[in-house]
């Protein structure tokens, strides 16, 4: 049982906004056991919005569902959850691999060894299609971001940025610290899924 608080907020006529500190593991919930009415789930840190069908529910029935719901739900330790375990494979190097390196006092050989044993969860995707927020750094590797953000990062760059690590999907502004590069194709719509990763997911770098 879980004494956790949660915020219904209405979104239009077909949507539904929960904010809980068990959004993670109401989203597996939801992937276990659909709800009526609902289409679509997209969570967030803390947040899950449920999209649904008007003619078959309403955000106060759905909601009332929720409440139910809920009290059964355990908080899932980090790192644990229903996804799969993937690795990515990175070109480490980048204009802040140096400064990261000797951000922690570390020789970059010895950072980058670090980083690439460290298990990373798939938080919540956002920001752009395929960027996922990944947690799993220790307070020691959790870089101050940039003062001013770069205009152009190019796509696959891997950066960290607070307590946050994430690759870039598609060329954008940005002002975490980039270490490195992939060339995995993180959102494509030619495929059945999209997404190559989704909440959940355990995720480890590997040199390329």
């Amino acid at each position: 049982m879980t004494g956790e608080p949660a915020e219904f907020t209405p979104v239009g006529d077909a949507a539904l906004m929960v904010s809980t500190p068990l959004a993670r593991e109401l989203l597996l919930s939801c992937q276990d056991a659909p709800l009526p009415g609902v289409t679509e789930v997209v969570p967030a840190l803390n947040l899950v919005t449920m999209l649904f069908d008007p003619l078959v529910t309403t955000a106060g029935e759905l909601g009332q569902v929720i409440r139910t719901r809920l009290p059964g739900l355990s908080a899932l330790p980090a790192g644990e959850g229903e996804g799969r375990s993937l690795l990515l494979p990175v070109q480490f190097g980048g204009p802040d691999l140096e400064w990261c390196a000797g951000f922690t006092g570390q020789t970059v050989t010895a950072f980058i060894d670090e980083v690439c044993a460290l298990p990373f969860t798939v938080a919540f995707l956002g920001y752009t299609p395929g960027f996922a927020f990944l947690t799993g750094l220790p307070a020691h590797l959790q870089m101050p971001r940039l003062s001013a953000p770069r205009e152009r990062v190019p796509a696959g760059s891997v950066a960290l940025g607070g307590p946050w690590a994430g690759v870039y999907p598609t060329e954008t502004p940005g002002g975490w610290r980039i270490i490195g590069s992939t060339t995995v194709k993180l959102f494509d719509l030619n495929r059945p899924e999209p997404m190559w990763w989704q909440p959940g997911d355990t995720i480890r770098f590997t040199r390329d």
